[in-house]
């Protein structure tokens, strides 16, 4: 009998199996539906769906680069479990996604699930990962991914087996090995150190602000930390106003002339009021020199944590030497236009299972 499109996609919506698959299943059947999800259950195609609500937060991370060094893309997938994520065929699997990434134009991750799979030509995208993850036997999730162009070169690098991945547009420059090996090293740089930006240039003045903010705020309630000048009349006005519990106030006495380690002795609550008090009169101590001064320190080191050219370079014999300094060692016209940095996993949740644990789930599945 005809089997409509209606009706294979009723299947793939009750089934979770891919397209192909469920108009087999329907033709085998006669189009019973009923027989149709006997027929996917005994090939093990129904599971996807069911599979999919589980939290799959481990996998790889993997980067493909042309063999003109001129585009690059980077792909998380994740599984449920990091024995799948060491998997051969599981590698491989995402190794293929990578590079139709790469060969191919998609707008967004829905244009590429909807394409014919280079690795099936006969199923989309979507639909063979549907097979993979009744094959693999675990949730699978292609997370994100993204694709780089460049006019200059562009470098990747994998580190701890899938865990990070790195891809690093360098432009200015030809794909000498001198390069290529420099830029590579700046990629292992992004690996170890996570900046969030290439320079200052690179953050907005929104985004300025709010770090400020951000570091002002953990200023006034880190009290212990800030200059005595403010620290001082902010503990005088604590004990004249009585907001401070009477040992707290005792222990202040007998310790005042050595504020270092004041906080030692006081208790939480003390120090919690100071916070409370600080941070009340917020606006008062932004215009004072001293505190001001403080939080532009605060700020300037923060911006050198988070910007890859003011990081000291991991591997500058003297610990001294910036990422931007190294590279002009290497050459001068050499810039870095963009990075792009994927950890597997981040930000999502984890199970908490052991390996004992986790080898038996894979046994019995």
């Amino acid at each position: 009998m005809a089997i409509s499109a209606a009706d294979v996609k009723k299947l793939r919506e009750m089934s979770g199996a891919g397209m192909m698959d469920c108009k087999k299943a329907l033709t085998e059947t006669d189009g019973n539906f009923d027989e149709a999800m006997e027929f996917l259950k005994k090939k093990g195609l129904a599971t996807a769906q069911k599979k999919a609500g589980r939290i799959a937060a481990e996998g790889i991370v993997t980067t493909v680069v042309s063999d003109d060094n001129k585009t690059a893309t980077i792909i998380e997938v994740n599984s449920e479990t990091d024995f799948v994520a060491k998997n051969e065929v599981f590698q491989e699997y995402v190794k293929g996604l990578a590079n139709q990434i790469n060969n191919g134009d998609y707008a967004d991750m829905a244009a590429f699930l909807a394409a014919k799979s280079e690795i099936d030509p006969s199923a989309t995208v979507d639909d063979h990962h549907k097979a993979m993850v009744a094959k693999i036997g675990e949730n699978l999730t292609i997370r994100r991914i993204e694709k780089v162009k460049t006019d200059g070169i562009v470098v990747s690098y994998i580190h701890a087996g899938g865990k990070i991945g790195v891809i690093v547009d360098a432009a200015g420059v030809s794909a000498s090995e001198d390069v290529k090996e420099a830029v590579k090293n700046i990629a292992m740089q992004i690996a170890a150190m996570n900046p969030q930006y290439v320079s200052r240039d690179d953050i907005s003045a929104d985004e300025l602000t709010h770090i400020r903010e951000v570091i002002t705020d953990s200023t006034l309630n880190d009290v212990p930390s800030l200059p005595v000048p403010i620290l001082k009349p902010l503990i005088e006005k604590a004990v004249s106003e009585k907001k401070w519990s009477d040992e707290d106030i005792a222990i202040y006495e007998e310790k005042k002339d050595n504020m270092k380690f004041l906080f030692n002795f006081l208790s939480k609550e003390a120090a919690a009021t100071l916070a409370q008090m600080a941070l009340e009169n917020k606006d008062e101590y932004a215009s004072n020199k001293i505190f001001a001064g403080t939080i532009e320190g605060r700020v300037s080191k923060n911006l050198k944590e988070i910007c890859l050219l003011d990081q000291p370079y991991v591997k500058a014999a003297d610990g001294k030497q910036t990422v931007a300094a190294y590279l002009k060692t290497v050459d001068a016209n050499l810039k870095i236009a963009k990075f792009v940095r994927f950890e597997t996993g981040e930000g999502l949740e984890k199970k908490n299972e052991d390996f004992a644990a986790e080898v038996a789930a894979q046994m019995n599945a």
